[in-house]
């Protein structure tokens, strides 16, 4: 008793059995059966009445202990992937690392995954950073339990005996709100430097602690990212912003020396009055819409997050005497050119952020047919919302984004007194602005102060 109170004010976790889970009941672990999917209890029900082990596992059982809805459901099992196919009608078998079975219920769709064997003791193979390569072995639930990342994620839900299996103190951790990685830290960052990723996205989007043994090790180990393939890392980096808490996590990432080859930028915008206001508004707008349920589009959020960079190398391009349109086209490339390769942005997404970024200076062109042209653009709302954040940000002047507004919204009368009204945005001096070559056509310009910064993450195209 004596040892377990010092250990308790150490703060040091008691020793347990990784082999032998604990298990609370309902009335210990509070979970509302009424957040589960009935279909993620119609899957776990199927298999256990077919003689297997079956489970609400991960993600989703952390939020159900939280009283939140989850979003998603995973299913673990000890039944291979062949034998859970053959249990449901509408069940196919994805993955070449590792297979699992996607059971679909209407629009629905669960995962289904079979225990993982521990990748040590398998001997799986490894990169000379000790990366895991490959690993495909099934293995004991307990073994399950040790390869999953934190302790909050390595927990079991069983909605037959409503009771909670529990290998790593996970429901701890969740009561003291604690972020904790299972296992040596150094070592499972090496199997899949990805987790560092993870660890910032759950501590920000449950806004929990790191555990000081799990964050140390971070800033050393940050370059291991950079042998991780760059679609895998564009995968997380996606769920990070789309976590509705994206603002806290690209924080948390700059303040780990995480963003380094991903997002290096930040450092020179966050640190401009401008540019930082850019990113507060972007992501703001984006955290508001994932958290009211609404949807949110790769392609402007990327488009935001690189904007201070095309807006330099516009910039830059237009002193050199380039006319403004061709000199943002070549912005563009010069951007993309180099984010590909580090961030394996698609080609759909890298389409999207060419077309907001292009329509940027056609906005300036408030008269004749111009202002309706650009009304029947497939993306002109995810151009005008971005148009609206660079008013808002002080990077253009409030009376363009005021007048797209009003015409937006205005009837055909309306829209004929506002294209014979329209005027240069205030503050756009024209004497300032670079010679160009050949006849000048009304709005060229993109309207853009030239000392200002912005990057950012933010919002969709609705």
């Amino acid at each position: 008793m004596i040892k377990k109170f010092i250990r308790k004010i150490l703060g040091v976790k008691d020793e347990r059995d990784p082999t032998q889970p604990v298990i609370l009941g309902a009335e210990e672990h509070g979970i509302d059966p009424k957040l589960l999917s009935p279909n993620a209890v119609r899957v776990t029900q199927t298999l256990q009445e077919a003689g297997f082990k079956a489970f609400v596992v991960g993600g989703a059982v952390r939020d159900l202990l939280l009283g939140v809805k989850p979003k998603d459901f995973d299913i673990a099992t000890d039944a291979t992937p062949e034998e859970v196919k053959k249990l449901f009608r509408r069940a196919f078998i994805i993955g070449r690392r590792f297979q699992i079975v996607h059971v679909m219920f209407g629009q629905e769709l669960l995962e289904v995954t079979t225990f993982r064997g521990n990748a040590v003791n398998n001997n799986a193979p490894k990169d000379e950073h000790g990366r895991v390569l490959r690993d495909n072995n099934f293995g004991p639930q307990h073994e399950d339990a040790e390869r999953r990342d934190f302790t909050i994620n390595a927990m079991y839900y069983d909605p037959a005996t409503q009771s909670v299996l529990d290998y790593h103190g996970g429901i701890e951790d969740i009561r003291a709100r604690i972020l904790r990685i299972i296992g040596q830290p150094e070592a499972r960052y090496r199997e899949d430097p990805v987790r560092m990723l993870r660890v910032v996205r759950f501590a920000a989007k449950l806004q929990f602690t790191i555990e000081p043994a799990t964050r140390a090790p971070i800033p050393v180990m940050a370059p291991l990212i950079n042998n991780v393939p760059a679609a895998r890392v564009f995968d997380e980096m996606l769920k990070l912003l789309q976590s509705g808490h994206s603002l806290a996590c690209l924080k948390e990432l700059r303040a780990s020396g995480l963003h380094h080859g991903l997002l290096p930028l930040l450092d020179v915008v966050l640190e401009q009055p401008i540019g930082m206001k850019f990113v507060t508004l972007a992501l703001e707008s984006t955290d508001a819409r994932v958290r009211a349920g609404k949807g949110v589009s790769a392609g402007f959020l990327f488009a935001s997050l690189l904007w201070h960079q095309v807006l330099e190398k516009w910039n830059a391009y237009r002193a050199a005497n380039e006319a403004p349109i061709p000199a943002l086209h070549l912005a563009a490339d010069d951007v993309l050119d180099n984010q590909t390769d580090s961030l394996a942005l698609q080609r759909r997404i890298a389409t999207d952020m060419r077309d907001i970024w292009a329509m940027q200076p056609r906005f300036e062109r408030r008269t004749g047919k111009a202002p309706y042209k650009l009304l029947e653009h497939p993306r002109f709302r995810a151009g005008f919302d971005f148009l609206l954040l660079r008013c808002e940000s002080g990077e253009l002047d409030a009376e363009l984004g005021n007048w797209w507004a009003t015409f937006y919204a205005g009837d055909i009368a309306e829209r004929e007194r506002l294209i014979n009204t329209a005027r240069e945005p205030a503050g756009a001096d024209k004497k300032k602005r670079p010679r160009r070559r050949g006849p000048r056509k009304t709005g060229e310009d993109g309207g853009v102060q030239h000392d200002a910064g912005v990057q950012a993450a933010g919002t969709d195209d609705e």
